[in-house]
């Protein structure tokens, strides 16, 4: 069959974290500029290529006050570190459709290795729009990968106190990526 190589769609492909908030709620905050791309070869796994990048300054969670305290050096210092990274290629079926993902996950400047719990979720041929017209049909797939890591891992490390030994953010964070990631045509003479 050989590698394919997969696009991820900006538009249907993002990321999308979970802390727990002052003890007692939690806090959603999403990412929409995620950029990557997948070679795999389904009879090779062990050659699968993955990365992707999420663009920290464009952080949303529906509130300007903390959106604006989390791109600061207090969490993300997207100043200094605008960018996440996922570098990986260790992936290891763990069932008919559901895989685990092994690679590097870079915050801050700080890499550690993460395990991505990815679900497969199909393709199908769609329709290709480009400058009004129907190029397609094109290829799409999708997959859902979960995790959760520790924000101090990556030097995310700011809290405070609360009540009773409280902290105002869990350390911590759940983390989801959707991806919708579309076939690549192959290259004449590749």
């Amino acid at each position: 069959m050989g590698a394919s190589h997969w696009e991820f769609e900006p538009g249907h492909t993002g990321a999308e974290f979970t802390a727990r908030h002052m003890m007692v709620a939690y806090v959603r905050g999403q990412f929409k500029d995620v950029h990557g791309s997948v070679v795999v070869d389904p009879d090779h796994l062990d050659r699968t290529r993955i990365e992707a990048t999420i663009d920290a300054t464009k952080v949303y969670t529906g509130e300007p006050a903390r959106d604006a305290h989390l791109r600061s050096a207090d969490f993300f210092d997207v100043e200094n570190h605008p960018t996440w990274t996922f570098v990986g290629g260790t992936v290891e079926r763990i069932g008919a459709s559901a895989f685990e993902v092994t690679g590097d996950l870079t915050i801050r400047g700080v890499t550690r290795p993460v395990t991505l719990h990815v679900t497969y979720l199909g393709q199908w041929d769609t329709p290709w729009w480009e400058e009004g017209r129907d190029l397609g049909p094109r290829r799409r797939a999708g997959f859902v990968g979960r995790t959760s890591i520790n924000r101090h891992d990556f030097g995310v490390s700011w809290n405070d106190s609360v009540d009773r030994g409280g902290v105002v953010v869990s350390d911590l964070v759940d983390v989801t990526v959707d991806v919708e990631a579309v076939l690549q045509p192959e290259l004449a003479g590749v």
